[in-house]
This record gives C-alpha cells, structure tokens and sequence, in this order.
C-alpha cells in the first residue's frame, strides 16, 4: 500500500495563508500527519473571524480543506470562486442519509480533509453537534483538530484521534485537548458535549468501559 498523503493546497493558496497569518499576528503550531482522509473541526467559535482564519492556517500548513455549502450559493458568478475555496454544494432540504451521503464523497475521493464545525454556531451553545463524530464514524476516518486560541494568538493542529463508537470516551479526549485554549469571546464559549452523552446507552457504554 502506497503511503497516504494530505491533500495540498496550490501555491497561491499556500501564499495566501502565509500572508493572512503574518498579517494577523498569529503563531502556527503543529502539522498534518500523513493522512489523506479526516473530518477536520476548529474550535472554540465564538467569532464571524474563525472560519477565514482557519481556511488561512490551513493554507498556510500546505492543506487544502473543502467544506459543504448549501447549493443555492453556488451560481453564477460566485460557483467558481467558492468551490476554488473549496466549497462542496449540497442539498440541505434533503436531510435524511445526509451522513451516509457525505460518507459516498469520502469513499469517492482519493483524499478529503474536511471541514465539518462541531459547534455549529457562534453563538453559546449547550451541546456541540455530533455530525462530525457520526460522519468520521460512518466514513471510518480519523477527526483532526485545529483550534484558535487567541488569549496567546497560537493557532495549529494538534490531536488526531479516530472515534470509537464509546462516545463519552471519545469526547473526554476532545474536552482534554480543547481545555486549554479560548476563542476571542470566551464568556460565547459553551460546554464540549453531545447529546448522546445524556442518552442511557452513552452513560452505560463509558460504566462498562470505566
């Protein structure tokens, strides 16, 4: 088996990132390890700021990410640009299966980081949600994690896992990593936790596992 590689950005891309990071200050820490499929995430999101400094931190490490867009912003005459940032367009009013239809773009691309916000929104939150987990599950690819922190302006990628199916287990590691870092508006900062952790199997799961 040959060895996987992460898909790379083009050079402008890779000059772009550089450029935005230097623009803005930040420090990048980390890398990719040689994988060519993941469920990317970045947390904590608490700014309208995240998704265009995390699309420049990827550039900046050489990554080409991809992240799905509803169809309807892809036309004439944005279609081009969006999908050179790496736009996927789907289908959001067709909701059923929408994780196995995401798991056929996995089977079908020889390599896909993508982009899949566990939070959802910027705004505080009670729970994440758990479409990222169920994707990586579903597709059987790791979850890659970047974060922003911006308390010490660091930015990079940092823990690697891939899901088990113990999904209190599974998040105890995510909580573990993203402890330690802030989003510009920390108090918009809502608990790392899925609903399924509440659910009886989840608690039993982690009891039996303990």
């Amino acid at each position: 088996m040959s060895e996987q590689v992460a898909p790379r950005c083009g050079p402008v891309a890779h000059f772009l990132g550089r450029l935005w990071v230097k623009v803005f200050g930040w420090k990048v820490e980390g890398s990719a390890p040689p994988i060519a499929k993941c469920v990317f995430i970045a947390a904590p999101h608490t700014s309208n700021w995240d998704m265009p400094h995390m699309l420049g931190v990827a550039w900046a490490l050489g990554l080409k990410v991809a992240w799905m867009g509803k169809k309807q912003i892809f036309r004439w005459p944005f279609e081009g640009f969006f999908k050179w940032l790496g736009g996927i367009p789907v289908d959001r009013s067709a909701k059923h299966n929408m994780v196995q239809k995401v798991a056929e773009v996995f089977a079908n691309s020889p390599g896909l980081y993508l982009v899949v916000p566990p939070e959802g929104t910027r705004a505080r939150t009670d729970y994440w949600k758990s479409g990222f987990y169920h994707i990586a599950r579903e597709a059987d690819v790791d979850i890659m994690c970047s974060y922003l922190d911006y308390t010490r302006g660091v930015t990079g990628i940092g823990l690697v896992m891939r899901p088990t199916g113990d999904v209190v287990a599974d998040m105890d590691q995510l909580r573990a990593f993203y402890a330690p870092y802030e989003g510009r508006f920390p108090e918009l900062q809502g608990p790392i936790r899925l609903r399924e952790e509440d659910a009886p199997d989840a608690v039993q799961a982690a009891a039996q596992n303990a």
